[in-house]
């Protein structure tokens, strides 16, 4: 198989005969992929085996087990949300400065019955997790008692068996956290704040677990929740870092930013509803350079399913450029972890690289375990910025002209300029320079009929590079989006390419389950699935050919 793009040839494949004439080019130029047969001789048959066996030449071996997930995928299905604000009484160590920031949840709670305002927040929270894990069950603990944490921390892991669970904790009306691990809850009089250890909690909640704790000195307890889990685990922390994650809001005894025109839970904001708070953040940021209008971007048109729409295209860019940022700073093993394991976990990692930047621009910075590289200066976080700029600026001309649309179609430039830099980069990129850093935007837009076609030829160019590339592919999670495209790409001109890909993968990983394939004598051989309803067969002897969903190849050892 060869790919010609730009003059660019198949080098780590097998040449076909010189005999072997090739189809013929395409008169318009576009890019386009051969397929050469070879005629070899038949291999031996393995007559002791009962099933169907295929071969693969494997010229070299690849070690590419840090892209795969674990078989037994871990989900966070389960989640308490704890929140202590006792409306209308401040806690003893409050210092609240006139005007503050009051809105929780993007709701105000003084505007309202206590009860009725703590109920509507409870009810808002959730509705925003709801947004990234749909499935999720969640047990509403507002104002809480000890008895009350215990009760539901117990359930919740009962339920929840040797799935994660999710502990939001909101101290935003209750004392900082003490110097021996310990939160705040209340009494059954709501009289007095009873303390909570961490480590008490950790033994209801189990493992694994993940908590958010949205308070001033939430770093306190980060090390005691660490010691904790090190001591019931009996191992290293460093090997079960995704079994005890925590995402705080501050370091050791530091307090909230308070800023009026920021939500007084900013950092739930940040891990809840990212877009809105960005947007948020951006125009407090320009505020005296570019008039832009609150209520536009307090109610932004569109759908977050919608990629047409701003609402949806924005969302989308935030996703690609918060994915590029963790996989350029990260380490593989760390960033499927956290980042492709548990769409809930993803969502939450993804937008706390934003509540970073954004708790570092107001001098109060963020902490986490596992601790994370610093990401707020990232050179990503311009691209995102144009894109705020240019999506609120053609949004704001047309509300001037009365037609404010609902769609604004392609509008931004962020995808077809990574493009480019991508194909910059294979012009003079190579195995010994940095690995390409619009990698994961290139498989964001695979999914995008306006720029897969292209996105998908350099994407071909990139793994004929070499073992190299389809690693760092794999990295990134190439997996599942080919697995989309095989079956579902039907323009003519396009349906050898992800057979490409996908034979690239083949060649140069073991990208079949260990459990299904061996390595005998330098080969690999890959053992026959059965066949289920409605799905095609990934390879098949049949007539001598390699069948890849409904593509065929003929006799060509890849």
């Amino acid at each position: 198989i060869n790919a010609e793009y730009g003059g660019a040839s198949c080098g780590s494949m097998e040449a076909a005969p010189a005999e072997q004439p090739s189809r013929p080019a395409p008169d318009d130029g576009r890019l386009s992929l051969r397929l050469h047969c070879e005629n070899v001789a038949e291999e031996p048959v393995i007559e002791h085996m009962t099933e169907e066996w295929y071969r693969m030449s494997i010229s070299q071996e690849c070690s590419v087990s840090q892209w795969r997930p674990n078989k037994d995928r871990l989900k966070t299905l389960h989640a308490i949300l704890a929140i202590c604000l006792n409306i209308g009484t401040d806690p003893p160590d409050a210092n609240k400065v006139s005007p503050c920031s009051r809105t929780q949840c993007w709701s105000d709670p003084f505007s309202m019955d206590p009860q009725k305002a703590l109920e509507q927040v409870g009810k808002n929270l959730q509705s925003q997790y709801e947004r990234w894990q749909s499935k999720c069950d969640f047990k509403q603990c507002l104002d809480p008692t000890l008895e009350t944490i215990k009760h539901n921390a117990l359930l919740v892991r009962r339920k929840a068996k040797h799935d994660r669970v999710l502990f939001h904790y909101n101290g935003h009306g209750v004392p900082k956290p003490t110097h021996n691990g310990e939160i705040w809850v209340f009494n059954k009089n709501y009289t007095q704040y009873i303390p909570l250890s961490m480590t008490e909690l950790q033994s209801w909640l189990g493992s694994p677990v993940v908590y958010v704790l949205d308070c001033s000195a939430a770093g306190n307890v980060i090390d005691h929740l660490i010691k904790h889990h090190d001591e019931t685990t009996r191992e290293p922390s460093s090997s079960h870092r995704d079994s005890c994650i925590v995402l705080a809001a501050s370091g050791v005894d530091q307090s909230l930013p308070n800023h009026v025109e920021l939500p007084a839970d900013l950092f739930t904001s940040c891990l809840s509803t990212p877009i809105q708070i960005a947007l948020k953040w951006y125009c407090w940021q320009q505020k005296g350079v570019m008039l832009i209008d609150p209520e536009l971007v307090d109610n932004l048109p569109g759908a977050f399913s919608d990629r047409k729409t701003p609402l949806g295209e924005l969302n989308w860019i935030f996703t690609a450029v918060t994915d590029t940022i963790a996989w350029n700073v990260l380490d593989f093993k760390m960033f499927h972890e956290l980042f492709r394991q548990d769409l809930l976990l993803a969502s939450l990692f993804r937008n706390f690289l934003l509540a970073e930047r954004i708790f570092s621009s107001l001098g109060s910075p963020v902490c986490s375990w596992p601790r994370l590289p610093g990401t707020a200066h990232h050179p990503m976080w311009e691209a995102w910025d144009r894109s705020v700029d240019i999506c609120l600026s053609r949004l704001g001309d047309a509300k001037q002209c009365q037609t404010l649309p609902a769609s604004l179609g392609s509008s931004n430039s962020y995808f077809s300029e990574q493009l480019t830099a991508f194909e910059v980069w294979l012009e003079y990129g190579s195995e010994s320079k940095q690995p390409p850093e619009q990698l994961p935007v290139v498989l964001q837009v695979l999914l995008s009929q306006v720029h897969r076609a292209r996105a998908l030829f350099l994407l071909a160019r990139f793994l004929d590079m070499g073992s190299f590339a389809v690693n760092l592919a794999l990295s990134v999670g190439i997996f599942p989006y080919v697995l989309k495209l095989l079956p579902s790409t039907q323009a003519p001109e396009l349906r050898q390419v992800p057979v490409f890909i996908w034979t690239c993968l083949l060649y140069t990983s073991d990208a079949a389950d260990e459990e299904d394939s061996v390595d005998l004598g330098g080969r690999r051989i890959i053992k026959k699935k059965k066949k289920k309803r409605n799905e095609t067969n990934i390879c098949s002897t049949r007539n001598k050919t390699y069948t890849i969903y409904k593509y065929r190849i003929d006799k060509c050892y890849i």
